[in-house]
C-alpha cells in the first residue's frame, strides 16, 4: 500500500473546521492530474470527500463524491471516511479512469525508475553519465533496486540516507573491492554526509519524474527525507609553492608535462588529457579548452612561465597531434593519473597525498591570495563567480572588506573628520 499524502488542513476534523466554507473544495494534489478536495458548504453541516482526475492529453476533468467526512461521525470506512480512507477510495477509481482510458500503468520499481531518469538525464544533454551510473550501482541498487517505489516509506528512505552516511569510503580500483577506507576524522564524516546526500538527490530527481509520468502514485514519502545539513562548506586544499615545485620534480616526464600544465592552468585532467597542439595559441598567450565539463569551450589566458612551458610541449609537433601524452604517443586515460599522482606525492613528502584536482585549487588559490579578482578567476576556471568566491575569497587578502570599500563609498551622513581622536591612556595605579 502506497504512503498517504499528509495536509495539516485536512488530516483531523479540527483543522477542517477551521476552513472557510465555501463551494469550491479545498484541493490536495495527490499526484500530477490527481487530487483529493473537502468540500463544506455550511457550518453546520459535515463535509465531503471528492476526486479529482485530470487528463492532460484530452484537457478534460472528471470528478467523482467518495463520501462524507468524519466531522461529526466516527469513520466507518464505507460512507463516513477520513482524509486516508479518502485516498484510498480515490486511489480505486483513478485507477479506474485510467483503465477505462487504456492508460494503465503497471507499479515501477526503483531501478526502472533510475533506468528512466538516466535516459530522461542523458536526452536533456546531462554530461555526467559515468558518475551517475556509478553512484547508482554503488548506492542505491543494491540496497533498494527491486523495491517498488510505491511501496518506499518515509523511514525506509530516511534509514537508508543515515545509513550511507557512515559506510566506509570506496577505494578506487580495477577490481571489486570491499570499502576499507573509515570515515575517522571530522572531515571524513562530513565528507561521507556530503557523499550521501548527492546521492539522495539523484534518488529524488529519478523518483519525481517517476510521478510527473503518473508512475507513482505519492510523493509523500522521498519529499519528506531531508539531507544532512552544513557539510558542503569543505576546507579547499592547495599546494604552497614550495610544496608545487616539491612534487613536480619527483613526477615522471610524461606525468611532469600534465601536472605543470594543471599548476599553471588550473584546468581539470580530462581538459588537459584532450588538448591539441593547435589548442595552444602563442600570439594570444591564451589555451583554447574545447572540451569542457559545462560543454562551453573558453580560453584560458596564461602567463609568461606558461607560454614557456607549451611553446616548448607543442615545438615539432603537428596541430591535430596530442599536446601532453602518456610515454611516445599514448594519450592519458580515464583515472589513469592516480597513482602516478600518489606515488609522487609519497616520494615528494606530501601527506596525506592530493587529488589531481588540488592542483585546480591550488592555481586558483595563488591568483587569489594575489588580489586577482574573482570574476578574473571565474573567468579562466570556466566556474560561476559566485562558486569562485564561496571556495577562494577567504584566501584574498582584506577582500571581503576591500570589496565592501570600494563599492559602498559614502552615504553623506556623517561630515569627515577632520580632528584625529587621541587614544586612551592606560592610567597607572
Amino acid at each position: 500500500m502506497p504512503r498517504k499524502a499528509r495536509d495539516e488542513r485536512l488530516d483531523t476534523r479540527t483543522a477542517r473546521f477551521k476552513l472557510p466554507v465555501q463551494r469550491e473544495p479545498h484541493w490536495r494534489t495527490i499526484q500530477e492530474g490527481r487530487a483529493i478536495g473537502y468540500r463544506r458548504v455550511g457550518s453546520g453541516r459535515a463535509g465531503t470527500w471528492i476526486a479529482r482526475h485530470y487528463d492532460s492529453s484530452l484537457r478534460r476533468r472528471q470528478y467523482e463524491a467518495l463520501g462524507t467526512a468524519d466531522d461529526f461521525l466516527n469513520a466507518d470506512g464505507a460512507s463516513t471516511l477520513t482524509f486516508a480512507q479518502a485516498q484510498e477510495k480515490a486511489a480505486v477509481w483513478f485507477r479506474d479512469v485510467e483503465r477505462r482510458g487504456g492508460r494503465t500503468v503497471e507499479p515501477i520499481t526503483v531501478e526502472e525508475a533510475l533506468d528512466a531518469y538516466v535516459a530522461d538525464y542523458l536526452a536533456r544533454g546531462g554530461k555526467a553519465e559515468r558518475d551517475t551510473r556509478a553512484a547508482i550501482n554503488a548506492h542505491i541498487l543494491p540496497q533498494l533496486g527491486q523495491r517498488r517505489v510505491a511501496d518506499l516509506t518515509y523511514v525506509t528512505l530516511r534509514d537508508w540516507h543515515r545509513k550511507l552516511a557512515t559506510v566506509p569510503a570506496r577505494l578506487r580500483s580495477t577490481t571489486t573491492q570491499a570499502n576499507t577506507r573509515t570515515a575517522e576524522t571530522e572531515d571524513a564524516k562530513r565528507a561521507r554526509r556530503a557523499t550521501a546526500n548527492r546521492v539522495l538527490t539523484v534518488l529524488k530527481a529519478a523518483f519525481s519524474l517517476a510521478y510527473r509520468e503518473g508512475r507513482v502514485p505519492s510523493d509523500d514519502a522521498w519529499r519528506r527525507v531531508k539531507p544532512f545539513p552544513n557539510v558542503e562548506a569543505a576546507r579547499v586544499r592547495y599546494l604552497t609553492d614550495s610544496e608545487a615545485i616539491r612534487l613536480v620534480k619527483f613526477c615522471s616526464a610524461d606525468f611532469r608535462q600534465l601536472v605543470t600544465a594543471a599548476l599553471l592552468t588550473g584546468c581539470r585532467y580530462g581538459e588537459l588529457s584532450s588538448l591539441r597542439a593547435a589548442d595552444f595559441d602563442p600570439d594570444a598567450g591564451v589555451l583554447h579548452i574545447r572540451k569542457t565539463k559545462a560543454g562551453r569551450p573558453r580560453a584560458v589566458p596564461l602567463s609568461d612561465e606558461a607560454i614557456r612551458f607549451f611553446t616548448s610541449t607543442v615545438a615539432d609537433k603537428s596541430a591535430t597531434a596530442t599536446m601532453l601524452t602518456r610515454g611516445e604517443a599514448a594519450t592519458w586515460g580515464r583515472s589513469w593519473q592516480f597513482r602516478p599522482l600518489r606515488e609522487a606525492c609519497a616520494a615528494a613528502k606530501i601527506i596525506p597525498a592530493i587529488s589531481f584536482h588540488v592542483l585546480r585549487h591550488t592555481f586558483a588559490s595563488r591568483l587569489a591570495m594575489k588580489r586577482v579578482p574573482m570574476s578574473v578567476i571565474a573567468a579562466a576556471l570556466g566556474n560561476s563567480e559566485a562558486i569562485c568566491a564561496k571556495h577562494y575569497a577567504h584566501l584574498a587578502p582584506g577582500y571581503v572588506s576591500d570589496t565592501i570599500r570600494e563599492a559602498a563609498g559614502d552615504l553623506g551622513i556623517v561630515e569627515p573628520q577632520v580632528a584625529v581622536p587621541l587614544r586612551h591612556r592606560a592610567v597607572s595605579e
